[in-house]
Parts: C-alpha cells; structure tokens; sequence
C-alpha cells in the first residue's frame, strides 16, 4: 500500500502559496490509517521510549493510538491557553506565521524518553519548538516521528543537524 496515495493535496491553503498536504484523506480509509499507525509503531520499537508526545492536534490523531498499542503514557503539546494547570511555554514561527506551545509542567519526568509523534514536519519550528519543551521539562528525546516529510523546507533536516533522531514515512514536497 502506498500511503501517499491517501494524501490529498490543496493549494493556497491556509494562505496563498502554500501547498497543504491533508491527512484526512489518510485517516478516514481505516485500512490506510491501521497501516500508517502500524508503520509508526514499527519505526518507534527502535528507540527507548518511556513517553509518547503528540504535537496539537493532527499529531493527536497518530500518538494517540500508537500510544496506546505501546502502553505508553500520552503527552499532550497544545497551542498557547488550551491546558488548565502550570505549564512551560516555548514561542516558535512557523512556515506562516508564529506561535506558542505548551506542556504541563508535571508532565514529564526526569530523564523519561519522548518519542515526538506529529502528522507532518516542514520548516521544523513546530518540531524543535516540541524538543524545547521536553528538555525543558528535563527529559530527553527519543526520537521525532512523522507522517509526512515536507523534504525541500529542510525541516527533518534541521533536526538531525541537531543531534535529533528522525524517522518519516513518506515525503513530499512543500511548494
């Protein structure tokens, strides 16, 4: 099964210029959605990993379920204002724009290894923003894992020149 075949494509979405790759196309066919979450759990069984990230909110869709094939705790990192107790903060731009991510402040412990779990790197600030947040909270990455490699905005790049583990299951280009 090739799973790029289940990625719908829209131009200028959210903005002029930009190339959406969308993922509903992917997780609404529940054979192609079983075989892109068994391949992030293939992927993931070679790192340590005591806890699983998930990246707000198309990463919500992926963690979760490997999360629980794992039997790994979930961790939530969510947009600025969306989580109730004490959290770190870390701001980051994006491919068109800025923004803030957060994590609760108990929810990592020291040392524990996150696996990073998103549905799509591009320019990576969301991504190296997600590793500040856990180091922060003094624990360690794993690795990052996605579902899609936007490959000429030089994200996943950009992680691994950063001493990053990285792993994708399918790339595209941005443009």
């Amino acid at each position: 099964m090739d799973l790029k075949d289940y990625i719908r494509s829209i131009q200028d979405y959210p903005k002029k210029g930009i190339l959406f790759r969308d993922i509903t196309t992917l997780i609404k066919d529940e054979i192609a959605f079983e075989a892109t979450i068994n391949q992030i759990v293939e992927r993931s069984k070679q790192f340590k990993v005591d806890k699983i990230a998930a990246i707000e909110s198309r990463g919500f869709v992926f963690a979760s379920a490997v999360s629980y094939i794992l039997k790994k705790p979930l961790i939530m990192l969510r947009k600025k204002n969306k989580l109730p107790a004490d959290v770190h903060s870390v701001d980051f731009e994006l491919e068109y724009g800025t923004a803030t991510i957060e994590v609760h402040k108990d929810s990592i412990s020291e040392n524990d290894s996150v696996l990073i779990i998103d549905d799509l790197i591009a320019t990576g600030g969301t991504a190296e923003a997600a590793a500040k947040l856990i180091e922060i909270s003094k624990g360690k990455i794993a690795a990052f894992i996605f579902v899609i490699n936007l490959f000429d905005l030089g994200g996943c790049e950009n992680l691994l020149n950063n001493g990053y583990k990285v792993e994708n299951l399918m790339d595209f280009p941005g443009h």
